[in-house]
Formats: structure tokens, C-alpha cells, sequence
């Protein structure tokens, strides 16, 4: 799978991880920033993936800050993205299934290493179930195109 990543400052240890993982099990992985632990904002980062994302460039995104919360909330922002922030599998996995999300926001003050590991496979590995949920994301799609 063709997977884009991006962090701020905070969860940059975090996304390295998870990116060199994701590579040794054979994903095409890569890593829009940011490039190291300076400081810089989640924002930057978080609309550069989605928008790669949003224009198909990659199938999904992952992103990650401090709590995932703000990284995500700035994905949202660009159409076509349903981003979401989990700290568990299941909800990663219902967010596929039912939602369609496209990135996955992590926050590294909030899962560790191997929750992360957890959380990220079971999002990778789950499909969208279409039918009553497919009705819900076009209902979305519409709004967000007015």
C-alpha cells in the first residue's frame, strides 16, 4: 500500500517508527515531514499529507502529534479526507469499516510503540463495508461539496 506520513516535532521518534515498520513489511512509504525534532506545527504537515492523500497520490495517510487530536482536526479540513484519531484498535477498525477513513492520526504522549503497531494493522487491514455506510460518506461528500 502506498502510505504518506506526517508529524510535528513532538511525535517525530513515533512516526519513524512506525514508517521503518510499515517499510520492512512491504508498504511504499513516505515521509512528508516532519524531518526532525525542531520545533514545527502539526498544521503544516497534517494539510500537506491530506492533500496528497485528497489528490490520490497515496491511499492513505498516517499522522501523528502529541494527542493526534489537533493533527487530525487540521486533515479534516481538506475535502475528501475523513481523518481520524484512535488510541485502540477497535475504534480504528470501525473507522474503516463504517467511515471510510483515509489517514489515521496517532498521538505519541498518548500510545505507545506497540499499541501503535497494533492500531495501524488493524486500520491497514480493514475494508469498507459500503452499503447503509456508503449512503452516510456520499451524505458527507455532499455537504462538504455544498
Amino acid at each position: 500500500m502506498k502510505i504518506a506520513l506526517g508529524s510535528d516535532h513532538a511525535a517525530y521518534a513515533l512516526k519513524r517508527t512506525i514508517g521503518d515498520w510499515l517499510a520492512e513489511a512491504g508498504h511504499d512509504v513516505t515521509d512528508l515531514g516532519a524531518q526532525g525534532v525542531e520545533q514545527s506545527d502539526y498544521c503544516d504537515h497534517a494539510f500537506v499529507v491530506a492533500q496528497a492523500v485528497a489528490e490520490g497520490k497515496f491511499e492513505r495517510g498516517l499522522l501523528f502529534c502529541g494527542t493526534g487530536v489537533g493533527i487530525s482536526i487540521c486533515a479534516n479540513k481538506v475535502r475528501e479526507i475523513r481523518a481520524v484519531v484512535c488510541s485502540e484498535p477497535y475504534s480504528a477498525m470501525l473507522s474503516r469499516a463504517h467511515n471510510d477513513t483515509n489517514i489515521l492520526a496517532l498521538g505519541a504522549r498518548v500510545v505507545g510503540v506497540e499499541l501503535a503497531k497494533m492500531i495501524v494493522k488493524i486500520w491497514l487491514d480493514t475494508g469498507f463495508e459500503g452499503g447503509r455506510h456508503a449512503m452516510r460518506i456520499n451524505k458527507i461528500a455532499a455537504y462538504e461539496n455544498g
